[in-house]
């Protein structure tokens, strides 16, 4: 008797069953004395809730491969965890562990707000290895006391963009870069096609970063007051002592005696964990694992709720491996048909961080959020941005809103391909296109697609034709999803970006704020009480359509297909940042076929 997929998959994770179980790694961060498993002294009844940031807080429960993550992992799983910590009497403290973590500028903003305001109830004492710009900017607003390593530092350096240009390198090649681009603000050729940046592509990436060096700036020195740091934010990097010095820290010394630190002031006689890996009880029983498997989830049990869905990553028609993070428009337009059609969802929040993608995948998510929006409200959290195709997406929702340092806009279109015909004539492969038509031009035309060749003047045309409909198309989504018109759309588009606050200005963005705003707004929207249950739903494709298995396979076929899949995974995109794969993503669909894209032209980290 053939077993069922998901039976398969289970035995397939039972050999490894005793290492989750009994071999269970160190944290990415901890320290080596963890002196806060077994707390021996106690100041008071009171509890000291553990906050430990240094995994990370991902947006999807996708973000950890094979096995979800628990929603309550996540960055909204965090957000949620604190509004229950702040109506929780017996948490009388808080103690957060950064490790050498950062968050994004986006999610730092509204961390350090949150945090900020619970400290005005119950201290928050800090803890980091070292802090950079972002995770500074976190730490003076979320925290009474700050305490650093002996052997940290902090790099806070400023804010810049670091732009690599390749055209020199491909001449040497004689490589052709064929790229066009819709709006003179949509510079992704220029990294292929100039040796620096145009006017207007500087023009509109120094208004943006300075638009963030203002809310960064602002945003660290009105919480940390006396002494004044403003002026030493940019004059990094600090050794410890410097740092306290300058009053960037408060204190130097281990996690342990930070804890002990957070304890007395919070007079408190224990440590509970209430966010990260300890929080978890330790990894994940047999009962979890299969609970994933077979795909069950905890939430509301048909409850009035609203349901946060989580789109980060470039956006592309299907997923790109097995492993691999994105937005894909079959199991996102899934996901949000569902949702469409459960009368215990009231509310949908979208929570978007996305460079954009496929026009034809984002055109089809937009489709779909526009027909959510007829039944029930949507709101679009933008966590750090919500760029080109992510825009496309966020603008038919009825409320978008976003943080000052979020990146939204960037409407507008690019394409082309990358011509190595000529280089490999260099080194002897020649190539030859044979048109079945005889008259001049077939040949280029028939060769559209092919890196070969380069496009001749009337295919170039052509190309130039379809961009333009897309971006039309695109203006028009935004115009009817935002009720705009057209014309006052196009001012701020040609694939110019603009911080959250520049957008808000600018009718792109309806409210500053993050996830917990966008939430509330929900309520507000479906006439709900604060207390309503809150679920963070899936968007990826399941397991099995990932494998591209039936349900009826057999543990060997499921283990032979997680091989293969893992197999194709390039060493390349591994070894990539998590927001450096994002923006990878988002130019895959030119391999795919697709000659317009609409995604921001690079990668833009700020932290």
């Amino acid at each position: 008797m053939r077993r069922t997929a998901r039976a398969g998959l289970a035995a397939l994770l039972a050999a490894s069953l005793f290492a989750f179980a009994g071999c269970e790694g160190r944290p990415r961060n901890a320290t080596v004395d963890d002196e806060s498993e077994s707390p021996e002294q106690t100041y008071g009844s009171g509890s000291v809730a553990e906050l430990d940031l240094t995994g990370g807080a991902p947006e999807s429960t996708d973000a950890s491969g094979l096995l979800r993550l628990p929603a309550s992992r996540t960055y909204v799983g965090l957000m949620r965890t604190i509004e229950r910590v702040a109506d929780d009497k017996e948490a009388t403290g808080l103690f957060v562990r950064i490790g050498g973590e950062s968050l994004g500028f986006a999610r730092t903003e509204e961390l350090g707000r949150v945090l900020g305001s619970l400290r005005k109830k119950k201290p928050v004492v800090c803890h980091a290895h070292d802090l950079d710009n972002a995770s500074a900017w976190l730490a003076a607003s979320a925290c009474d006391r700050i305490w650093l390593s002996p052997a940290g530092g902090v790099s806070t350096v400023g804010i810049g963009a670091q732009l690599v240009y390749l055209k020199g390198l491909l001449d040497k090649l004689s490589v052709e870069a064929d790229i066009l681009a819709i709006g003179k603000y949509k510079s992704a050729a220029e990294s292929l096609t100039r040796d620096g940046p145009s006017d207007a592509a500087r023009e509109a990436l120094t208004a943006t970063l300075g638009s963030m060096r203002k809310a960064w700036l602002d945003g660290v020195s009105s919480a940390r007051k006396a002494p004044p740091v403003k002026d030493s934010l940019e004059g990094g990097p600090w050794t410890p002592r410097e740092a306290l010095e300058r009053g960037l820290v408060d204190a130097i010394g281990f996690e342990s005696e930070a804890l002990e630190d957070a304890k007395r002031r919070a007079k408190a006689g224990h440590v509970r964990a209430r966010f990260g890996p300890r929080a978890d009880g330790h990894g994940m029983g047999v009962a979890e694992i299969i609970r994933i498997l077979a795909g069950a989830d905890e939430g509301p049990g048909g409850r009035p709720h609203v349901a946060v869905v989580p789109a980060e990553g470039g956006i592309t028609m299907e997923p790109e491996s097995l492993f691999g993070s994105g937005i894909t428009a079959k199991a996102l337009t899934r996901t949000l048909r569902k949702l469409g059609k459960d009368d215990s969802v009231k509310a949908v929040v979208l929570r978007i961080d996305s460079p954009g993608g496929s026009p034809l995948a984002s055109d089809l998510i937009w489709h779909q959020v526009m027909d959510v929006r007829k039944h029930k409200p949507v709101v679009v959290s933008v966590g750090e941005m919500a760029a080109s195709g992510g825009y496309y997406i966020a603008c038919a929702a009825n409320r978008i809103v976003a943080e000052r340092t979020s990146i939204v806009g960037s409407i507008g279109v690019f394409g082309g391909k990358v011509v190595v015909g000529p280089a490999l004539d260099k080194i002897g492969v020649s190539s030859m296109l044979v048109p079945a038509r005889p008259d001049p031009g077939a040949a280029e035309r028939a060769g559209y697609l092919s890196p070969l060749i380069a496009w001749d003047d009337a295919t170039r045309q052509r190309v130039l034709v379809s961009m333009q409909g897309i971006y039309d198309l695109f203006v028009k989504r935004v115009s009817e999803g935002r009720k705009m018109p057209e014309a006052k759309v196009r001012e701020h588009a040609e694939g110019r970006i603009w911080s959250g606050e520049q957008g808000k200005e600018r009718g792109l963005v309806d409210e500053l704020g993050g996830v917990t705003r966008a939430l509330s707004l929900a309520r507000e929207l479906a006439h709900l009480d604060e207390d309503v249950p809150v679920t963070v739903e899936g968007v990826a494709d399941s397991l099995l359509e990932t494998l591209m298995l039936g349900e009826s396979a057999e543990s060997a076929e499921v283990a032979a297909a997680v091989a293969r899949a893992e197999a194709q995974r390039s060493d390349v995109v591994r070894a990539l940042p998590a927001r450096l794969r994002s923006a990878a993503t988002s130019l895959s669909p030119l391999l795919r076929g697709e000659q317009v894209i609409t995604a921001l032209p690079y990668a833009l980290d700020v932290r």
